[in-house]
């Protein structure tokens, strides 16, 4: 008789990627994050079990944007009172946080539960080209 195999939680021996964003497309770019966020590329994939690497993107300033969505995409944030709803758009998005287009980009492809919001916490952007995760080794992932 066969026994079934479950994967387990990785634990410290999780693998370290960087990402590239420059001249990216951020839809795109957001799948492959979230697919290393998520393992699903790992032969031993379980939805149930967190089984994900750390992701680093760099150069998240430079992610692009077709069409018109630079001028017409909208952010919002609400504060829970009233009128406190703020929109922005993708270029006063991209001026002022550029590292949160990218995060609510992967988040938006993520399940919505506990497990994905550990994997967030993996996900590290920043906006230059310099990050501070040298000393894990990350593999680097072309786009």
């Amino acid at each position: 008789m066969q026994k079934s195999y479950h994967a387990s939680n990785p634990g410290d021996t999780r693998q370290w990627f960087v990402v590239d964003a420059k001249g990216q497309s951020l839809g795109r770019l957001a799948v492959v994050v979230a697919n290393k966020l998520r393992a699903k590329d790992v032969p031993t994939f379980d939805s149930s079990v967190d089984q994900g690497g750390f992701v680093i993107v760099v150069n998240a300033a430079l992610v692009r944007l077709t069409g018109n969505k630079e001028e017409q995409k909208e952010y919002q944030r609400y504060s829970g009172y009233r009128n406190g709803l703020k929109r922005f758009s993708a270029a006063e998005m991209r001026a002022s946080h550029p590292d949160r287009m990218i995060r609510e980009a992967v988040w938006g492809m993520l399940p919505k539960n506990n497990i994905a919001r550990k994997m967030m916490t993996r996900l590290k952007v920043f906006a230059g080209e310099n990050h501070t995760h040298a000393a894990q080794k990350p593999v680097e992932i072309k786009l």
